[in-house]
């Protein structure tokens, strides 16, 4: 069940790429590169919640070019790719006393394990794709309906911007 009141003071979201911006799905092509696909109405909505004054930040492990190019399409500006030997968790904290948003603000949307510890946190709304681990459904506050790369950051994002009665703003 989603929190309408937590939905309220939500400014930040921060996903993960992949199993949340995509179904988790690798292709490898001959040439030995990797490719993913987006769901293009999940991309709409990041579009529409930056727009709207949202911040945006992404944290993944990859560390895929093509991956990068996506989000400078569509206008993120706070992508941490590539763990460096840091911990998501890690990446998460410096990222939060840099930027100064209150983590109360901060929606996170993971769906495995080394989302956990960033979930875990008390004061962040964290939510998850359908298909998320075991682990990550425990720790989530809602659980989209849809999966991961299928609809579930439009359904975040249309949730949070319709509670904000932003969404159908132009």
């Amino acid at each position: 069940m989603i929190d309408a009141q937590k939905l309220q003071k939500i400014t930040t979201f921060v996903f993960d790429i992949d199993g949340v911006m995509t179904d988790g799905s690798v292709h490898v092509l001959e040439t030995g590169e990797h490719y993913r696909t987006f769901y293009i109405r999940d991309g709409y909505a990041l579009e529409r919640a930056i727009q709207a004054g949202y911040h945006i930040c992404v944290i993944t492990g990859g560390k895929h070019e093509g991956v990068r190019k996506r989000l400078q399409n569509l206008k993120i500006q706070d992508v941490f790719m590539g763990s460096g030997g840091k911990s998501k968790l890690e990446i998460y904290i410096q990222w939060l006393e840099d930027s100064g948003i209150s983590e109360d603000e901060i929606l996170y949307m993971g769906d495995d394990i080394p989302d956990y510890q960033v979930m875990s946190r008390e004061n962040l709304y964290a939510t998850c794709p359908a298909d998320a681990c075991e682990e990550i459904l425990g720790v989530s506050q809602y659980v989209s309906p849809h999966n991961g790369g299928r609809g579930a950051v439009r359904d975040i994002i249309e949730q949070v911007m319709r509670a904000q009665e932003k969404w159908l703003v132009f």
